[in-house]
C-alpha cells in the first residue's frame, strides 16, 4: 500500500464517518481518483434522497463522468470504504473503473445488517428460481427499436 493510496482511502473512511453523522444514509464513502487527483465524490444517499441506488460508489461514479463531462472513467480508480455490493460492483464494470480498493468487507457490512448475500444469491439463480417474477412482453415490439439502433449511423456506442 502506497501513502498515496491510504490517503485516497482516508477519505472514502471520511466521507462515510460524516455521512453517518449527518443522519444522511449508511456509513459508506467513496472517492474516483484519475491521475493522482480526486475527480469524483460520494457517500450513501439513500434514505436522505429516497433513492435506492443512492450507493456511495453509485453517488461518486456520477460526480466523477459529470466532472469529466464523460461517460468513460477508464483510467480511474475507485476507493471505497466498503467492499461494493452487486449494484456498485456492476456500476463500477460499466463505468470502466480500471481498479477498485475497498477497505471494509461484505462481511463486516453484514454484522451491522447490511447483508448483500441475498442479492448474491438471487444473482446466481436461473430467473425462473428467483424470488421476484420476471416474464419477456412485447419482445418482438421492442426488438425493432434495436433493429433500429443497430442500423443508427449517428449513435454513440458505449
Amino acid at each position: 500500500m502506497s501513502e498515496t493510496d491510504a490517503r485516497f482511502m482516508r477519505e472514502a473512511i471520511a466521507l462515510s464517518a460524516q455521512n453517518m453523522k449527518d443522519n444522511s444514509g449508511g456509513p459508506f464513502g467513496a472517492v474516483v481518483v484519475k491521475d493522482g487527483k480526486i475527480i469524483g465524490r460520494g457517500s450513501n444517499k439513500v434514505t436522505s434522497t429516497n433513492d435506492p441506488t443512492a450507493h456511495a460508489e453509485v453517488v461518486a461514479i456520477r460526480d466523477a463522468c459529470r466532472n469529466l463531462d464523460d461517460f468513460s472513467l477508464s483510467g480511474c480508480v475507485i476507493y471505497t470504504s466498503c467492499e461494493p455490493c452487486p449494484m456498485c460492483l456492476s456500476a463500477i464494470y460499466w463505468a470502466r473503473l480500471e481498479k477498485i480498493y475497498y477497505a471494509n468487507t461484505q462481511h463486516d457490512a453484514a454484522d451491522i445488517d447490511f447483508d448483500d448475500r441475498f442479492l448474491y444469491e438471487q444473482i446466481s439463480l436461473p430467473k425462473e428460481a428467483r424470488s421476484l417474477p420476471a416474464e419477456p412482453l412485447l419482445r418482438e415490439e421492442a426488438l425493432r427499436v434495436f433493429e433500429e439502433w443497430r442500423a443508427k449511423e449517428d449513435k454513440t456506442p458505449y
